[in-house]
């Protein structure tokens, strides 16, 4: 007998520098598979690059991937992005309790990251 204990990624709309992104409000998924939350940006422009955070209560944003043109992965997560740019979508392997969060999915324009500031700052 398998025990499933069930995990709740919570999903929200993301808007950054005029262009909108799209995503559905929420996600049920069991403790241990793979979740993959899609995001549409049909505004998207040539030089925005699509970033994901996610956000638990009481706590600041945390980077967890971003991309261009082409697919990227990290140890967190990989980041899937359509040929046209007008949708992506955010691979979360493995997900646990501790992945139940807000996932933003913001597209923001390339000066943004020469700033600097992909990162977020977690207070202490």
């Amino acid at each position: 007998m398998r025990l499933v204990t069930g995990v709740t990624v919570f999903l929200t709309l993301g808007t950054m520098i005029d262009a909108q992104t799209t995503q559905p409000n929420s996600k049920d998924c069991a403790e241990g598979e793979d979740v993959k939350l899609p995001c549409n940006h049909s505004t998207i422009s040539g030089a925005d690059y699509i970033h994901w955070n996610r956000q638990n209560p009481n706590q600041s944003p945390q980077y967890i991937i971003h991309g261009l043109q082409s697919n990227v992965t990290n140890s967190m997560a990989s980041l899937t992005i359509a040929s046209d740019r007008k949708s992506s979508t955010l691979v979360l392997p493995r997900v646990t309790l501790r992945d139940t969060a807000v996932y933003y999915c913001i597209l923001r324009d390339p000066q943004w990251d020469r700033w600097g500031c992909t990162c977020t700052v977690s207070l202490w």
